[in-house]
């Protein structure tokens, strides 16, 4: 059974989009099928077939109108005026319970936004996506998912050949703060309105009626992002691209090419081959989101009032109020990491944070097995010895801070704030690798369903928790272009 697609976005303005068929492929064939989400979604008993056809664009979902989107973006800090969607056709969405999922296909072919490139995706990058984005689904972190990714019979040239694959992208929306950057700059003032009220309809009906719609979605926008890029530093994951054409005004992680997680704790973590004045590393982040909002900021600004100089103070006040908010949630999200209910006992400051977290960098401690052997320490004490030593004074100003509580209260906090594992870098790539190259899905498999539960695991010595530190540092990611 399949649901009958709408096309609202594509139907909005026609500047938005350019209708494209996606391409013929040789030889589709279904590789990954998520059941759960497509369960949701009202795909029920689709042969496999049909899903390697319809999901690699050689067959059209009924109601689809397949489009190519415009957008801009600043990358690394430059602006670009013209991206846009150059290997990518968004199909519709599908709305259930006044909430919508817009379906997009990835890799199926160029668009007039490709500039000369081949439209096409590899195996290991569709691979990449599936597998993180599922892992940031159930690390509770919000993010586009994947539907499903289909082979194509079809060779894709990168630096060598390499299997072709189409990735079909679920997300609340596409709209990126790149996408409000193309018509702004262009001073297409009535479609950035009309892009304007589309995101307040869809992700912020309840600014709707009283006060400046247009100051309130920007204020509603910025604290989206701050709750996402907590969650980032939360589970030690780092984007890698944090340019505005990859900012979802949903709030949603998209684009998982260079991105990475951090092991041993280091401020200034970059993993991706083209980051190299680390704009984007890992503590960084917080800060290029505000940069970020800054650039949506602008856009917006002839909409906040007519008056730009009053519109201007207005969404200054909001962008620079940015770092107090974010450096206020940080805080609380690192009690909850330590166990620490800041609603019942006074929480620990950002400055002691700074001290610790440069006592974990000093003593080149893992960020995720740190917090996993204090929980640890709560229960069976094992871990005591190397703890006390590691994290010198931080250890007892914790354990004199926790003791008011309950300990099992402490362990819940701790247990739904701090994953037990997270896929390695090394790790995530070895299994990539046998996948592509031995066509062996069974290590990703394995992969999927532990990364499934990752806040259960408690075996000390399961594999899935062994660091990698030699391996970390020489590790690059790269683009799936």
């Amino acid at each position: 059974m399949l649901p009958n697609l709408t096309n609202q976005y594509q139907q909005l303005d026609p500047r938005l989009a350019q209708a494209v068929e996606p391409f013929i492929v040789s030889e589709p064939k279904i590789l990954l099928w998520n059941d759960a989400l497509a369960d949701g979604l009202g795909f029920k008993a689709l042969s496999d077939a049909d899903k390697a056809d319809y999901f690699s664009g050689q067959k059209i979902l009924p109601g689809s109108q397949p489009v190519a989107c415009a957008y801009a973006g600043h990358q690394f800090g430059h602006f670009n005026p013209q991206l846009g969607d150059g290997r990518a056709h968004l199909l519709g969405e599908i709305c259930l319970d006044n909430q919508c999922f817009e379906l997009q296909l990835k890799g199926s072919g160029q668009t007039p936004y490709s500039r000369g490139g081949d439209g096409m995706c590899a195996l290991g990058p569709a691979l990449r996506e599936y597998l993180m984005s599922e892992v940031m689904f159930h690390l509770k972190v919000p993010t586009t998912r994947v539907l499903a990714v289909v082979t194509t019979g079809d060779t894709v040239m990168r630096n060598q050949p390499l299997p072709g694959a189409v990735v079909t992208r679920v997300a609340e929306s596409h709209i990126r703060v790149g996408t409000f950057e193309f018509f702004a700059a262009r001073g297409q003032q009535d479609v950035v309105e009309k892009l304007a009220d589309f995101v307040i309809k869809r992700h912020f009906p309840n600014l709707v009626g009283g006060g400046n719609k247009y100051l309130k979605l920007l204020d509603a926008v910025i604290e989206k992002q701050i709750l996402l890029i907590n969650d980032w530093l939360r589970v030690g994951f780092i984007h890698g691209v944090m340019n505005t054409d990859n900012t979802l005004l949903s709030g949603q992680t998209i684009d998982y090419g260079p991105c990475a997680m951090i092991g041993n704790y280091h401020p200034q973590a970059v993993f991706s081959s083209i980051d190299h004045q680390g704009r984007y590393a890992f503590a960084q982040q917080s800060t290029i989101m505000q940069w970020n909002m800054a650039r949506l900021a602008e856009c917006l600004i002839p909409l906040i009032d007519t008056d730009q100089e009053l519109a201007l103070k207005r969404a200054e006040k909001l962008i620079m109020g940015i770092e107090m908010r974010q450096q206020t949630a940080f805080v609380e999200m690192m009690n909850l990491k330590l166990g620490i209910d800041t609603g019942q006992q006074e929480a620990l400051d950002s400055q002691w944070f700074d001290g610790f977290l440069n006592r974990l960098q000093s003593q080149q401690l893992d960020y995720t097995e740190t917090f996993n052997q204090l929980q640890s320490d709560l229960s069976d004490d094992n871990d005591a010895k190397n703890l006390k030593a590691d994290l010198g004074s931080y250890y007892q100003d914790w354990r004199d801070k926790i003791k008011p509580q309950d300990q099992s209260v402490t362990c819940e906090i701790m247990s739904r704030a701090n994953p037990v594992i997270i896929p390695r870098n090394q790790l995530l790539e070895n299994t990539l690798d046998e996948a592509v190259t031995n066509n062996n899905l069974e290590p990703f498999n394995k992969l999927l369903l532990a990364l499934k539960t990752p806040y259960q695991m408690r075996l000390k010595n399961h594999p899935y928790r062994q660091t990698s530190e030699q391996y970390d540092a020489a590790y690059q990611t790269f683009c799936g272009t």
